[in-house]
């Protein structure tokens, strides 16, 4: 995938892009704590997504000098800022301009998704967490507005109970999907590929059929 430099105000963050030869939407990853544009899990489900015709942008989020701080990992405000500020980019773009978004998140990067869809100008057609802390997006997940898929092991149920719990302040459509036997990095034989289809799924259902759909 083509690297891409982003503008976020004070520093540039790096991003890998992957448009389709035909596509009405992109997808904007936001990686969780350790994690980058090029993990092995975000690029799979990335390569899933892409196969069901949408476009992807994969984000390192912090530096490489950021990440060495862990209060860093943890700043959801900072990353949710660099989140909007890489699609705010893709709004300036001729090929993208007009494209729906979605964000997928895993991880940290699930709170900052959210917490940058709660912006009152945000427009953000579909979320999807995997694996996500969706609770560090605080009193911010009442202002999503957003259709939102949680995605959680059920083999892990630490972060099951928060995802319960921040779904349970969300105002947006919301649905939570739990994969038996997964754990927190769905590194099970078939449980990344179950969370990758159920992503797609939605982010089809959302951004493309959605978008097309006749007003009525």
């Amino acid at each position: 995938m083509p690297d891409v430099e982003i503008d976020a105000g004070n520093v540039s963050v790096l991003g890998s892009l992957h448009l389709p030869a035909q596509f009405e939407a992109v997808v904007v990853f936001a990686h969780g704590s350790g994690s980058g544009r090029h993990s092995p899990r975000n690029l799979f489900v990335a390569s899933v997504l892409q196969d069901a015709g949408l476009g992807t942008l994969l984000l390192d989020l912090l530096t490489p000098d950021e990440e060495g701080n862990r209060e860093n990992v943890f700043d959801i405000a900072l990353l949710a800022r660099r989140l909007a500020a890489a699609t705010r980019w893709l709004g300036t773009r001729d090929d993208t301009a007009s494209c729906s978004i979605g964000y997928f998140g895993a991880s940290t990067g699930a709170g900052a998704a959210l917490w940058a869809a709660a912006e009152p100008d945000a427009r953000i057609a579909a979320i999807v967490s995997r694996g996500g802390r969706p609770d560090l997006a605080g009193p911010r997940l009442t202002a999503v507005r957003a259709p939102t898929l949680l995605i959680v092991g059920g083999a892990d149920p630490q972060v099951l109970a928060l995802n319960r719990q921040a779904m349970a302040l969300m105002r947006a459509p919301t649905r939570l999907e739990i994969i038996p036997g997964a754990t927190h990095l769905f590194e099970e034989p078939g449980t990344l590929a179950q969370a990758a289809t159920l992503a797609a799924d939605w982010f089809i259902h959302y951004l493309l059929q959605e978008r097309d759909a006749p007003e009525g």
